[in-house]
């Protein structure tokens, strides 16, 4: 009897190809799937106003955001800076005005000389040109890695 499972033919047969018109992508398993927000509302300030100047699809708004906060996400996996306890605590300090806009990140080796913040094993003049000689993208990523 062809109809019990132990007799069926254990070998996948091969299917159609990506490309085939009959192809039908296959389903993502739990691992592959990606959290799934839906549709959600975004305030476009000023930044992604300009980022998704000229664009009028939202599918294509949505690709080009999707695909800017890939690229940021990969910047921050592959930069920052080796930092101390101390010298966390002070950028946190500093840090805790809120949000940093891109000249207050520029502006922390000053920051840090000027702060009033002391802890054991600070060295603030340390700090300050470990952060002086850094990339905007490291110092981007030092701020994400805080929380600001």
């Amino acid at each position: 009897m062809p109809d019990r499972p132990e007799d069926a033919d254990p070998t996948p047969k091969p299917g159609p190809e990506r490309g085939d018109p009959t192809w039908i992508a296959p389903a993502l398993s739990k691992s592959d799937k990606q959290r799934v927000v839906g549709k959600t509302s975004v305030f476009f300030g000023p930044p992604l106003a300009i980022l998704a100047q000229g664009q009028k699809n939202t599918m294509e708004i949505s690709g080009k955001l999707n695909r800017t906060a890939e690229r940021y996400m990969e910047i921050l996996k592959y930069h920052g800076l080796e930092i101390t306890e101390p010298e966390r605590l002070c950028l946190a300090h500093i840090c805790t005005i809120g949000f940093m806009s891109p000249l207050e990140i520029r502006e922390l080796p000053l920051e840090v000389e000027l702060t009033a913040f002391e802890c054991e094993g600070l060295d603030k003049l340390a700090l300050a040109a470990k952060l002086e000689s850094a990339s905007f993208a490291d110092l981007v990523a030092v701020v994400e890695s805080l929380g600001f």
